[in-house]
């Protein structure tokens, strides 16, 4: 990489959060911190958050839907056997924990859903409050690896928590095997030459929706060889000049996206696979039109890919991305 475009923090990843790290082993600190009057526990069942408000999934979610952070004694409530505790780290004066309820208890969800209603963070994350999203994102992420993990891939002995969930290890004493939780990197490129960018579509897809050429980084592979990769197997363009611009953590279930800009040799679109149902060029006005009339969409703005595509649109300087979503 020739160099970096910027650095943000991105949405679901928080510069606020003091992790730990170094203290996550130290279980005396631990329990200190976890009984403490400034511990909150985020609840996390079968992969879904615990929120407030009313959250219906055929309803439309409230504006800045509130998690629900409980104390450690409405946690020992609905304590059961299957329950693990994570420690996510200190924000302010708060230590947060994540409690995985890892198996389908129905008193467990009935007692959660007393306190408020379960959903599918993905579906509601874009109207939270960006620390809260992160944090809530963390949690899911941790419950979903331990989830995946309960038996050793060497021995397949059960696995047990350590470090405060941030390690899982071999209960077969001859094994002992280690694991941490993985992130799967993956780049995300938006393509530009002269004044058109490369935007493509997933049959998946709501209608008219395009986005950034995207793929997961292969062994052995550094991000710059994936890029060149997957862009010229999804497209058949070859590109060069490829500069890092941010990284965001996805946690559904684990990646964590990588996005760069990248300069095209050529115009001539020729996929050498089937994955994408359509690969075109745009210039700004056709983004501009297509906006207008609601005949494109873009992915949401708290997205790596949405602030790609901005940061290439605004060079123009004539009108900001934002203010053409509706």
């Amino acid at each position: 990489m020739a160099a970096k475009i910027q650095s943000p923090v991105n949405f679901l990843s928080t510069s606020e959060l003091n992790r730990y790290a170094e203290l996550r082993s130290d279980e005396k600190w631990i329990e200190k911190k976890m009984k403490s009057p400034s511990a909150l526990f985020i609840p996390v069942y079968n992969n879904k958050n615990l929120f407030k408000n009313s959250l219906q999934p055929k309803h439309e979610p409230e504006i800045n839907p509130n998690p629900v952070l409980l104390p450690y004694s409405e946690i020992n409530k609905i304590k059961n056997e299957s329950q693990l505790i994570y420690f996510l780290g200190e924000i302010g004066d708060k230590y947060y924990f994540a409690v995985n309820y890892n198996s389908e208890n129905e008193e467990v969800e009935q007692s959660l859903l007393k306190l408020g209603s379960l959903d599918d963070l993905r579906r509601i994350m874009s109207l939270m409050n960006p620390v809260n999203a992160s944090l809530l994102a963390y949690a899911r992420a941790l419950s979903h690896w331990h989830s995946q993990n309960k038996y050793c891939s060497l021995c397949g002995t059960k696995t047990k928590s350590a470090a405060s969930g941030h390690k899982l290890v071999c209960d077969n004493k001859a094994c002992s095997f280690e694991t941490f939780p993985r992130t799967d990197p993956a780049i995300i490129v938006l393509i530009s030459k002269g004044n058109k960018c490369l935007l493509a579509r997933q049959k998946h897809w709501p209608r008219g929706q395009y986005s950034n050429i995207a793929g997961f980084v292969e062994p052995g592979e550094s991000l710059e060889l994936a890029v060149k990769r997957e862009v010229f197997e999804e497209t058949g363009v070859l590109v060069n000049n490829i500069l890092y611009h941010s990284s965001q953590p996805w946690p559904f279930p684990g990646s964590l996206m990588i996005g760069f800009h990248a300069s095209a040799e050529n115009f001539n679109i020729s996929p050498h696979d089937n994955e994408l149902e359509d690969v075109r060029w745009f210039t700004r006005q056709m983004i501009i039109k297509g906006l207008s009339d609601k005949t494109l969409r873009f992915p949401f703005p708290i997205s790596v890919s949405f602030k790609l595509i901005e940061h290439w649109f605004n060079k123009s300087g004539k009108v900001k991305l934002r203010s053409l979503i509706k």
